[in-house]
């Protein structure tokens, strides 16, 4: 993996690019001086001093004895895992907070809530299965072919995970290879799915539960909106029902 993709992954883990960077750094030289870090880094020595005891309260960098010399050493890649999990700890910790917040401006008419860039949009289907009930209706109008195609190991994890709920999911599908390929294994991702007219041209992925309605823009510039509002949720499923009981089977 190239280095700036690294270097992405470590700051959505909650580094700062210059932490990720002298970290990156320090794993590559082994036991080194603050001199060497910067001039791999070219990242100011002064700069540099602040950084590395940041890193040292994560856990990711510590001092090695040497002789008569002091040398800084990366911890082991595991470490990551760790200070993972003491931030997931603190989010459980603060989340019925958070919580009793948000459920404070939910109530009254409903809320329309906007979405940008495809992490984001991940965490929008994330709350489908959280928030989807046994038995409930799971509704897609869309392009599988494009979905798939944003985040292929993402989006089928999502659906092997969504086929293990005890949901109702229906499926209308604007036709391509990868729309047949799934219509013939239905069965197992635990779907039901009617192929759209061959000249239908989708370029969003409409989803509706009972609770709510995604719209998923498939083309740049990818967005999701998020409807919450119970007169809007009934117009999207009644129109999802006038189009799939006018579509065949097959």
């Amino acid at each position: 993996m190239k280095e700036s993709k690294i270097i992405q992954s470590l700051t959505e883990l909650g580094l700062r690019e210059t932490e990720a960077r002298l970290y990156i750094a320090a794993l590559t030289l082994g036991p080194t001086t603050i001199l060497k870090l910067a001039r791999a880094t070219n990242i100011k020595r002064t700069t540099v001093y602040p950084l590395i005891d940041e890193l040292k309260q994560k856990g990711l960098i510590s001092m090695e004895i040497r002789g008569f010399k002091k040398l800084l050493a990366a911890n082991p890649p595991d470490q990551l895992a760790s200070m993972v999990e003491r931030h997931r700890e603190q989010l459980q910790r603060i989340l019925p907070d958070l919580s009793a917040l948000h459920n404070a401006h939910g109530q009254g008419g409903g809320s329309l809530k906007y979405y940008e860039g495809l992490e984001s949009i991940k965490s929008v289907y994330e709350g489908l299965l959280r928030d989807v009930r046994p038995r409930e209706d799971y509704l897609i109008l869309g392009d599988i072919n494009r979905w798939l195609a944003l985040d292929s190991r993402y989006f089928m994890s999502f659906v092997r995970r969504r086929a293990k709920l005890p949901i109702n999911i229906r499926m209308l599908l604007q036709d391509s290879t990868v729309a047949r390929e799934h219509q013939r294994l239905q069965k197992t991702f635990n779907e039901q799915i009617r192929i759209l007219p061959p000249k239908t041209a989708l370029t969003t992925n409409l989803v509706v539960i009972p609770t709510r309605v995604v719209i998923h823009q498939l083309v740049p510039p990818y967005f999701a909106i998020v409807i919450e509002n119970k007169s809007v949720i009934q117009m999207h499923r009644e129109q999802f029902e006038i189009m799939w009981n006018a579509t065949p089977k097959k």
